[in-house]
């Protein structure tokens, strides 16, 4: 009678995370779980580690590598591949996902002399084409959760070992990570481990396996405290080693070379926590209180609940939808050039974009970080030059579906930048991609509900917390940053993009804009919309007409142009409204404009006049704004008729492994005109962007 133990540790930092955070996760998880091998020779583990944490072990601790390496010559680390930037690999093309997979495998060959047969799948993220993809790129085994085979209605008894899956008749081995190991290592005592697996021991031993985070072994809040100050980690390796009449320790590769368990095919699917946080705020919340009643009461139930489908998070937040299609078109582009150097630094650019964490969010930041997000739109940007620089036109257009919701978007290309334009969306700029600075301009949140703001909310009304504990990420317990987040809640009721057009009531105020409680007319509304070009410049052209009043009273036609130059680092919008009523109209006209400024301290200047950008300023009357940010080569700079321009933050409240934080989304401006048209009646502006020299 015994128990075989099968151990996988990931380790991931995303493409674009601050150093700090990379150096605290090699000091408190990294290095300490490799000394902790070395000492403990009789405990074989899988390793698998991310093309970005790699790349910066190479340049910041490369005395990382020789010790890595003689775990993996002794045969005690088996090092695990995947994509090399970590992509969820169901939502890439093929040749990415192929390419992604043999860089990693390549990297592992060259650097450690390591065959890698087992892939880590980036967020346990299943969809059943997967298999031919993964085997042909030289994978014999992945890893996913129990909550893949559960779905697929196997039993809990039923998963040891490894179960082979195919597509299209080509095979690949599947891996259960038991949820309960999960939730065992390291958060319960060494013994109450020991006594999960000793309970399941029998003849033949079954291959029981968890994988998971390395970083919950240091970097977690408390975790290092808990795993190595308080010697969680050194108790748990002796203990393995002491209890060999029992129990073996083998790698997942050992594992893969006995016998199936059987036939599987999976349906979609991700671990648990996940796939609730895929689901719409409203479903989240009570997926969350049925699975909790349902668990609470022993009620067996509860494993055939399922939450949402990873994809969702494409619809949840059109920002992440955004991203992955220009990340998609931009993909094609650069494959479309000629096998050679220019290709391969495309791709790696690409690819890169392809890390997964902005595309998702959940107890991890994810989508809610700028500098995450930003760094993916500066890889697309790079890629995206790279692939236009043998275009034989200086300006383009493009009218076409390119975010993939069944409406024509409109694209202006020049070589200083590239903007879409969503005329469904209120005609405003969903993407504006600086080119020389990598930067998209528009790159910042809207403020949305989340499910566990009811969270925030409730623990003004108890303050109890449980302490002493050692907690998972996933505990209910409430942690915040700093006080008063509840009060920062605000949400608004259409997506932050850029030149959105509002007819404001007259007496608007910039507070009870900055709140989301007043909202002008025509934002979100649908536009008509076309492109014009000429040897010099590229324009887009929208015209909607409606009612600027909540009671229909009075007709405004709305016309804008947006044109970009040839020889010029500049946007020109016009604007043009008219009365075709029988009635006057009066209203406040305001464009708002969102600028992906990620350092709230960063300076701006209404008509000369600084101030950082995350105060609040309204300027009664001003025609110039200067806009800056770390990173960006000079000031951007708006200039407009005399307006009153109203200067806003754009923050957000959300979660994170280490508790409710206020994060900077950027900064809103809002230029307004008050408007008083008679019938017939005619008004006309126009707002001018300049974008600096790189030089």
């Amino acid at each position: 009678m015994g128990t075989i133990l099968s151990l996988a540790i990931h380790n991931h930092q995303p493409v674009g995370n601050f150093s700090y955070v990379f150096e605290a996760a090699y000091v408190q998880s990294y290095l300490p779980l490799l000394q902790a091998l070395e000492r403990h020779p009789r405990v074989p583990v899988a390793m698998h580690y991310s093309g970005p944490l790699l790349d910066w072990l190479e340049g910041a601790h490369p005395e990382f590598f020789p010790l890595l390496r003689g775990l993996v010559d002794r045969g005690q680390v088996e090092l695990m591949t995947g994509g090399y930037y970590e992509p969820i690999l169901a939502i890439i093309s093929d040749r990415d996902r192929r390419g992604q997979i043999r860089k990693m495998t390549a990297y592992l060959q060259r650097r450690f002399g390591a065959r890698a047969r087992g892939l880590w799948l980036a967020e346990r993220v299943w969809e059943p084409h997967l298999p031919r993809s993964i085997a042909e790129s030289g994978v014999e085994y992945t890893i996913v959760d129990d909550a893949h085979f559960l779905a697929a209605g196997l039993q809990p008894e039923q998963l040891t070992g490894y179960f082979v899956t195919e597509e299209e008749g080509v095979t690949l081995k599947v891996f259960p990570s038991l949820h309960a190991l999960r939730y065992l290592i390291p958060w319960k005592p060494v013994a109450d481990v020991l006594a999960f697996l000793k309970e399941r021991a029998r003849d033949p031993a079954p291959v029981l396996l968890m994988g998971d985070d390395g970083e919950k072994f240091g970097l977690w809040p408390g975790t290092f405290a808990h795993v190595w100050q308080a010697r969680w980690m050194e108790e748990f390796f002796t203990a393995l080693e002491a209890e060999s009449s029992w129990l073996r320790v083998i790698p997942p590769g050992e594992a893969a070379a006995g016998p199936a368990a059987g036939r599987v095919y999976l349906p979609t699917a991700s671990y648990d926590e996940m796939e609730e946080w895929a689901l719409p705020v409203e479903t989240a919340a009570e997926y969350a209180t049925i699975r909790r009643r349902l668990e609470e009461g022993g009620d067996p139930a509860s494993r055939y609940l399922r939450g949402g489908f990873w994809r969702q998070f494409l619809v949840k937040y059109p920002e992440i939808n955004t991203m992955h299609k220009k990340m998609l078109r931009v993909s094609e582009k650069v494959w479309r050039l000629p096998p050679g150097r220019r290709r391969l630094r495309a791709l790696d650019e690409v690819w890169q974009a392809q890390c997964n964490c902005p595309y998702w969010h959940g107890v991890f930041g994810g989508v809610y970080l700028p500098h995450i997000r930003r760094a993916n739109f500066a890889h697309l940007i790079a890629a995206e030059a790279l692939a236009d620089g043998e275009a034989k036109a200086p300006v383009a257009t493009t009218s076409a579906d390119l975010d993939a919701d069944g409406a024509v978007e409109l694209e202006l290309a020049s070589p200083s930048m590239v903007l879409w334009i969503d005329p469904a969306e209120g005609g405003g700029v969903v993407a504006w991609d600086w080119r020389a600075a990598g930067i998209n301009l528009v790159n910042v949140l809207t403020r949305r509900k989340e499910a566990y703001h009811r969270q925030l909310l409730d623990a003004r009304a108890d303050a109890h917390e449980t302490e002493g504990a050692v907690e998972t990420i996933h505990t209910a317990r409430v942690r915040v940053k700093e006080p008063g987040l509840d009060r920062l809640l605000a949400y608004d009721s259409y997506r932050r993009t850029s030149f959105l057009d509002h007819l404001l009531p007259p007496g608007a105020t910039m507070d009870s804009f900055a709140s989301g409680k007043t909202v002008g007319a025509f934002v979100g509304s649908p536009y008509a919309g076309s492109t014009s070009r000429s040897r010099s410049h590229a324009a887009a052209s929208l015209v909607r007409q409606g009612s600027p009043a909540p009671d229909g009273a009075g007709t405004i036609r709305l016309e804008k142009r947006f044109q970009v130059e040839d020889r010029e680092r500049r946007l020109h919008v016009s604007y043009r409204i008219s009365n075709p009523g029988e009635h006057p109209v009066r209203a406040l006209f305001g464009v708002e404009t969102n600028w992906a400024i990620t350092d709230p301290q960063s300076p701006v200047r209404i008509d000369g006049v600084e101030q950082r950008a995350r105060a609040k300023r309204l300027a009664p009357h001003a025609g110039r704004v200067e806009l800056s940010d770390y990173g960006w080569p000079g000031a951007v700079v708006l200039s407009f008729p005399s307006a009153a321009v109203w200067l806003m933050p754009l923050e957000t409240v959300s979660n994170s492994e280490a508790g409710f934080e206020r994060t900077f989304q950027g900064l809103t401006c809002v230029c307004s005109w008050p408007l008083t048209l008679e019938p017939a009646g005619m008004w006309e502006t126009a707002i001018t962007c300049e974008l600096p020299d790189r030089g």
